[in-house]
């Protein structure tokens, strides 16, 4: 070096680049080495010793959160005052005013009053009534309206026989004549009707409860003239129903 400044000339043999650079690639490996060591291995590190970490500071834990804060105490309702009972007065017994005699009234004198009505006559009329007309009618009105009549009883419905209520006995019977269409036709079958019996046991109505064509109008006809004994309820007539079978047969 000394030659190079005295000189200003460089070294015949100069240094060469390639060890150079080995070099440093040896010392970056071993840098990095080390550090790979040092992370891979931190759990192996040694512990520190008691003496060391004595004089280290614990820090403090976190304080809790605070509590949260108390709900507000209901608003309370003003009492409502009780009516104080108002005393009632007691009453005093009653004074007795004194008994004084009247001054200066002279004796009794006797007045006669002569009674009248307002539009009658003295001393009225007999058969009256206070505060009638004049000249008015023993008795009262003659041409006053009669009462109105009772409204009618609502007619009883008839009462249906069968069971522990049994039908009265048949006093008149009308057979029924066979219509000459069903003869012809050979029309046989069992007409059932519904009479209706009244108060004097005549037949009133009969209504067909299962029919056969050419036959129902015979059989309706001749129920028509029955006529039964009448039906007693409480020692009453009564309307009553019953059913009537009747057989059309050629034979």
């Amino acid at each position: 070096m000394f030659d190079l400044i005295a000189t200003d000339r460089r070294p015949s043999t100069p240094r060469g680049i390639v060890p150079m650079l080995m070099s440093w690639a040896l010392h970056a490996i071993a840098i990095g080495a080390v550090v790979a060591l040092s992370v891979f291995h931190a759990d192996q590190l040694p512990e520190a010793p008691r003496e060391v970490l004595a004089y280290v500071e614990a820090v403090p834990a976190a304080p809790p959160p605070p509590p949260p804060p108390a709900a507000a105490p209901a608003a309370r309702r003003p009492a409502t005052p009780r009516p104080r009972p108002v005393p009632r007065p007691v009453p005093s017994a009653p004074v007795p005013a004194p008994l004084e005699e009247p001054i200066g009234l002279g004796p009794p004198v006797d007045v006669a009053f002569d009674v009248f009505d307002e539009e009658g006559e003295f001393g009225g009329v007999e058969g009256g009534v206070p505060g009638g007309v004049v000249g008015g009618v023993v008795g009262g009105l003659p041409d006053a309206p009669p009462p109105p009549p009772p409204p009618p009883r609502a007619e009883r419905p008839p009462v249906r026989t069968g069971g522990a209520l049994e039908a009265p006995a048949l006093i008149k019977r009308v057979a029924p004549v066979y219509p000459d269409v069903a003869v012809n036709a050979r029309i046989e079958g069992v007409v059932i009707l519904e009479a209706t019996v009244g108060r004097d046991g005549r037949v009133e109505d009969v209504r067909v409860l299962r029919g056969v064509p050419f036959l129902d109008q015979a059989a309706v006809d001749a129920v028509r003239q029955w006529q039964y004994e009448p039906l007693l309820l409480n020692g009453k007539p009564e309307r009553f129903i019953l059913t009537v079978t009747l057989n059309f047969s050629l034979t």
